[in-house]
């Protein structure tokens, strides 16, 4: 419970980090799944990449996730190798309910409780944030990306005076969002959406930049952003069309929303405006009391 909205956004912020054993369980599995992988395909490395990694993760939502740079050629299809990851490690984990999401490969340990993402990269191109890599695309299609890089920007970011720690908390507010109320947007937008809007900033107050960033996201009608490191094409907000379409709804919902919140804590009405943030969190907002 809170008093003030200030105060329950820090409160819901701490309550949506992992726990260190969160991460521990699903990291467990790292050296078996690295066997396997080796053994079939040989590898030049593997290494934790995503939310975790990031210091973005939501406590029971997010994954652990691994880029694995393969040695063997990279075919024309991106399937072709997310099929052969996926039946490599079905073998090795016959029990475990093992499938594809573009541009990974899932692992459901533990009845989904300890997610493992594997994305599945061929080395392209050396850059000096690091290395660019060819994943799986959308469709049939292969993408770029550079996970190293992309960790430098939101750590720049984030680190920014006046802001600190700004760019990570408020993509862990959108990824929130995302996860409870189920909207079909990808992560990966979300953290450099809000890593871009910190960059902007000289201050953070979490209910206000939360409502503004949602006020962004809606205004750009959720189009695709270039990369803000410059070293891949454009990053996608939804994986489809049915999605994106879905997505606006939700989000159009969202900062109605929000605005309210925002509008009845300028009145003083604070238990109202708990009530709305409490809707945009599908009930997870901490009490107003």
């Amino acid at each position: 419970m809170a008093k003030t909205v200030d105060e329950a956004f820090s409160i819901f912020i701490d309550r949506l980090i992992p726990s260190a054993t969160e991460r521990s369980k699903a990291a467990s599995h790292r050296q078996a799944i690295y066997d396997k992988l080796d053994n079939r395909f040989g590898l030049y490395r593997m290494f934790e990449s995503g939310s975790f990694k990031h210091g973005t993760g939501i406590s029971g939502k997010s994954d652990v996730d691994y880029f694995v740079s393969l040695k063997t050629t990279r075919p024309t299809y991106a399937s072709s190798t997310l099929t052969a990851v996926r039946d490599a490690l079905k073998e090795r984990f016959p029990s475990t309910y093992i499938h594809t999401s573009r541009p990974a490969v899932v692992l459901e340990f533990g009845q989904g409780y300890e997610r493992v993402e594997i994305i599945p990269a061929y080395a392209d191109l050396s850059t000096d944030d690091g290395m660019r890599f060819d994943i799986a695309g959308v469709a049939t299609e292969w993408m770029e990306s550079t996970p190293e890089a992309h960790l430098k920007y939101v750590n720049a970011c984030n680190d920014k005076a006046g802001v600190k720690g700004g760019a990570k908390q408020l993509a862990r507010l959108a990824k929130a969002w995302k996860y409870y109320r189920n909207v079909p947007i990808s992560s990966f937008y979300l953290e450099m959406r809000a890593a871009q809007h910190m960059a902007t900033q000289f201050s953070v107050i979490y209910p206000l930049d939360f409502c503004y960033f949602l006020n962004s996201l809606n205004r750009h009608l959720l189009a695709d952003m270039n990369d803000p490191t410059g070293n891949t094409g454009r990053i996608k907000a939804c994986s489809s069309e049915a999605n994106y379409i879905d997505a606006r709804s939700k989000l159009a919902t969202a900062v109605a929303r929000a605005n309210k919140a925002v509008e009845l804590s300028k009145a003083g009405r604070a238990s109202e405006a708990f009530a709305q943030w409490d809707l945009v969190f599908d009930g997870r907002f901490p009490a107003y009391y």
